[in-house]
């Protein structure tokens, strides 16, 4: 006479359940292809691919701080360029030049008679632009003149400094203000450069008729 698993008692069956989780647990765990396999084997993977995305994320940070590093080099050479073409600019810019002479001029009491504009000098990478001047003023105003020029944002050499005291032959050629005593002349340059171009002087110097 057969008997129905329900008339076992409860330990039996409660006993029987758990012989069939603990047996698909195995059967989930170590046969192959099953889902739990299956799904170890894909979290595995996912597991493994993170930590290559890890690994080139840290990479990649480090060149993101070179990235940060590099780009304020950059920034500061920017800045240093920029500043490196308002002390010598690209073009001539006589205007500036004029405005920061007088400039200098009329902030020490000096009073500029003349300016004669000399041939441009070309040299290897910059080109020389003189200037000769005839000031006239007091002392100690012509020395202040001349620190002022050297403290301006664009180069200015001064040279050929030629100063006498101010005699009536200077006067009667026009008047001056009071307390001038010192009247010369020097010549002021200045330089510019041009881009694109290379180092002049380079030119054959090759006489014609001659191989």
């Amino acid at each position: 006479m057969a008997i129905g698993f329900r008339e076992f008692p409860w330990y039996i069956q409660a006993l029987f359940f758990a012989a069939l989780a603990v047996v698909l647990v195995l059967v989930g765990e170590f046969v192959p292809y099953s889902p739990v396999q299956q799904a170890r084997v894909s979290r595995g993977q996912l597991d493994d691919q993170q930590k290559s995305l890890t690994a080139d994320v840290s990479k990649l940070q480090v060149y993101e701080r070179k990235y940060a590093e590099f780009k304020a080099d950059m920034d500061a050479l920017q800045k240093q360029l920029d500043t490196l073409k308002t002390i010598v600019p690209e073009d001539k810019e006589l205007d500036e030049f004029m405005r920061l002479v007088q400039g200098a001029a009329g902030g020490s009491g000096v009073q500029i008679r003349r300016i004669t504009a000399l041939p441009v000098n070309t040299k290897d990478y910059h080109y020389e632009m003189p200037f000769e001047m005839q000031v006239d003023g007091p002392y100690y105003s012509i020395l202040d003149f001349f620190a002022r020029l050297s403290r301006l944002s664009r180069i200015i050499n001064v040279g050929d400094i030629s100063f006498t005291g101010l005699g009536e032959s200077h006067a009667a050629k026009y008047p001056v203000r009071p307390g001038t005593t010192v009247s010369g002349t020097f010549i002021a340059t200045t330089f510019f450069s041009k881009p694109g171009e290379g180092p002049a002087g380079q030119a054959s110097t090759k006489q014609p008729g001659k191989k």
